[in-house]
């Protein structure tokens, strides 16, 4: 697959011009020959999808036609590339990591607003990137302001830049927004208890948060980190709390041998070990696995602080949410914006 070269307006001729710095990015041409090639796939599966999703589809098959396309795209194989992690399609006030589980009927409403969040990975390289549909133009405000939210939170961004500063700029450009819907007029308001994160190989989140409100940590970013620069907006409390069913799995990174008592727990955690690793999986793709009767060894796993369930984040009933999210690298010579496409 070629990357397509982007203009991107660089103007960080300093870093450009110093050999050294040059030298440096040569010697991670390996790194982003694959993370490249994962957003190219991310990129051409949106593309379709954006074609693809229309009022009346039931969420499962969303999901499961994504999911087909990308891994086709990425030319999935075991651990070596694939999907990073499940496909987030949450509904209006649910903002974050909501996927159907078997048997969910639900179906996408003309007036809905769905967060579409999925993820590929070449060699653990994930690109983590998000977007928000929806069918009706009174939302358009919402998505104008997130979508102007992230691109604040991409130019702060930068080597040695502080993670709180970053955190200030988002708030002040997603709060400058208000939407009229049905005669009443919202406030827009960062979703503070969510936020953007670094990543590493085959993990996620790999340990600094970027904040989308004020007063976050002081913490700088630092060449050659990865970071998913993602930010939400609500017309509801700006705050979420754990909801509804889960579905959203991943095994702990930090965690050692833990013995286990129960057969069929450690018969999952090797169905896991083996096609999930440390990434995210949710219950569907254990399903398709051939899996069956598992939910108690998974709750058995969950117990014992081996998998850590991941439960849908919403807001108050009633309210919107909508997402906008890239991943980006900090090279020694430049800020690459590696999802960036034509569509956002």
């Amino acid at each position: 697959m070629d990357y397509p070269i982007l203009q991107n307006g660089q103007t960080a001729k300093d870093r450009f011009t110093s050999e050294e710095a040059k030298m440096l990015d040569r010697a991670n041409e390996d790194i982003l020959k694959e993370v490249r090639c994962a957003a190219e796939a991310h990129r051409q599966t949106r593309k379709y999808m954006q074609s693809y999703i229309k009022p009346g589809m039931t969420m499962i098959d969303i999901c499961e036609t994504l999911e087909g396309t990308a891994r086709k795209l990425i030319r999935e194989n075991g651990l070596e590339s694939g999907l990073a992690f499940p496909t987030g399609c949450s509904l209006n006030h649910c903002a974050a990591h909501y996927t159907p589980n078997a048997g969910d009927t639900t179906v996408l409403g003309a007036d809905d607003v769905c967060k579409i969040d999925f993820g590929t990975h070449i060699n653990g390289r994930i690109i983590d990137c998000a977007f928000t549909m929806t069918f009706n133009p009174k939302y358009d405000k919402l998505l104008q302001a997130v979508r102007d939210a992230t691109n604040t939170g991409i130019k702060e961004a930068g080597i040695d830049v502080r993670l709180c500063d970053i955190g200030e700029r988002i708030q002040e450009v997603m709060e400058s927004y208000e939407i009229e819907l049905d005669g009443k007029t919202y406030p827009i308001k960062s979703i503070r208890n969510l936020n953007g994160h670094s990543i590493a190989p085959y993990r996620i989140h790999a340990g600094k948060t970027v904040p989308i409100v004020k007063g976050g940590e002081q913490t700088k970013m630092e060449e050659m980190e990865f970071y998913a620069i993602e930010t939400f907006g609500s017309t509801g409390k700006g705050v979420v709390h754990d909801d509804m069913e889960v579905s959203h799995y991943m095994k702990n990174f930090e965690v050692g041998h833990v013995p286990l008592r129960l057969t069929r727990a450690k018969q999952l955690l090797n169905v896991i070990n083996k096609n999930f690793g440390t990434l995210a999986f949710c219950r569907r793709w254990v399903d398709r696995l051939g899996e069956t009767k598992y939910l108690m060894a998974l709750k058995n796993l969950c117990d014992n602080g081996i998998v850590d369930p991941y439960p849908p984040l919403c807001d108050i009933k009633g309210s919107y949410t909508a997402q906008f999210e890239h991943t980006i690298l900090l090279r020694p010579t430049c800020k690459e914006v590696i999802s960036r496409g034509e569509d956002y």
